[in-house]
């Protein structure tokens, strides 16, 4: 998945939140505290900017004191709204080949309170210290999209979350299609080091010492080189432990020559 399509998406995200437009007054009041720094001319992108005069516009006859936001006593829509305007101020969300990252980057005075809202509302985050800044984290892809979900964000949502499962499900394809791999070449191996065990013994005319057992696997390994273990065994009515048991016995006289008495059947 190319990256320009990855950021687009994630561009149409943050329009649509910045395009929410809160119907009750404390909302809109709450989510322009939220901004913080950008509310007070330091928005990053022309997007959170068109936002912020829209709500300076909206709370201009009221009473309000726009950069103060008592947590505690709100109510749920206005937390939400709260938190939507920490998100497109603060915030950023990539989509990378192995997931989400999601991160808040704020001053270090305003961090203990926003993780304490943070914790409250359900999503407590990571937190580490970045060039003099506090950096809020989330990895986990359930997590991202109910936060996201929380702020208000729909349509574009849907399309980050499509992305996401696609994602995750080409990568499990491809675990599953490395760990094939792996184990043919394993059975590959294995079967050419049984051959050669085989020619080996047949050289030195010791075939004709082995146990029936052993005589019958030989035998069959030779008939079918790329057969695997549960094969070979449905095949001469074996278990699949009886037939890599006489792999072994095989291999351990290839390495001791011998000329005993022939091997007891197991």
């Amino acid at each position: 998945m190319a990256p320009s399509r990855d950021r687009d998406v994630v561009q149409a995200l943050r329009a649509e939140l910045a395009a929410i437009d809160p119907p009750r007054a404390c909302c809109r009041a709450a989510e322009r505290a939220g901004l913080g720094e950008a509310a007070r001319g330091r928005a990053r992108s022309p997007v959170v900017a068109r936002l912020v005069v829209r709500l300076a516009d909206a709370v201009a006859a009221t009473d309000d004191a726009a950069d103060t936001f008592d947590w505690a006593s709100a109510r749920a829509h206005c937390r939400s709204a709260w938190l939507r305007g920490r998100f497109l101020s603060t915030g950023s969300l990539s989509l990378g080949i192995h997931g989400a990252h999601l991160e808040l980057v704020v001053p270090p005075a305003e961090a203990d309170e926003l993780v304490h809202h943070l914790e409250d509302a359900g999503f407590p985050p990571s937190r580490r210290l970045r060039r003099g800044r506090v950096v809020l984290t989330w990895k986990r892809t359930e997590t991202i999209l109910a936060f996201l979900r929380s702020c208000g964000a729909g349509a574009s949502l849907l399309e980050v979350e499509s992305r996401l499962v696609m994602r995750q499900l080409q990568g499990h394809l491809n675990r599953v299609i490395n760990a094939e791999n792996a184990n043919l070449e394993r059975s590959v191996a294995s079967s050419a080091r049984q051959l050669a065990t085989i020619e080996q013994l047949d050289a030195e005319g010791r075939l004709a010492d082995l146990a029936p057992t052993e005589r019958a696997v030989a035998d069959e390994r030779r008939a079918a080189p790329e057969a695997t273990f549960s094969e070979l065994a449905a095949r001469l009515g074996y278990s699949r432990a009886r037939v890599q048991r006489a792999f072994e016995r095989l291999e351990s006289r290839a390495e001791r020559p011998s000329a005993g008495a022939p091997a007891a059947d197991l």
